[in-house]
């Protein structure tokens, strides 16, 4: 199955800063900026393009429960994930499981946008968090 990379999510202190960063020395554009308050997710999510190229900063809304706030902590801001872009998620997910590779079940989601995603278990990535993700609505 063909797989491209669709956005690198990226986990930031302070919002506001890297925006300004994105947009000053990146010329990035601002796509869109919303909060989600979901369980496993507790974030603000502000969407960077760059020539096409997307990127998701990351802040966490809640320092005790939000996974950005857990993984800060424990690695520091940067790089949180890559999300590769499928044609079909199911499919692919049966492709992984064929492979014997896990998924983090808690992490399937449609967000605002429409797409749908889920965490690949990063005990079998080597340790990179990897999300999986198609987009059902654009067929």
């Amino acid at each position: 199955m063909k797989k491209t990379i669709d956005h690198i999510g990226v986990a930031v202190r302070n919002l506001e800063d890297t925006i300004q960063f994105y947009t000053d020395v990146l010329g990035a554009k601002l796509i869109d900026r919303y909060r989600s308050d979901a369980k496993g997710v507790e974030s603000e999510i502000a969407i960077m393009e760059v020539d096409e190229a997307r990127t998701e900063l990351l802040a966490p809304t809640n320092n005790v429960t939000s996974p950005i706030a857990r993984f800060i902590k424990q690695k520091g801001k940067g790089v949180h994930h890559i999300a590769y872009r499928v044609d079909n998620l199911d499919r692919a997910l049966e492709e992984l499981e064929q492979k014997g590779i896990r998924t983090l079940p808690d992490s399937l989601r449609i967000n605002k946008h429409g797409r749908r995603l889920i965490y690949l278990n990063p005990a079998d990535t080597e340790g990179t968090i990897i999300e999986y993700c198609d987009y059902p609505n654009e067929k």
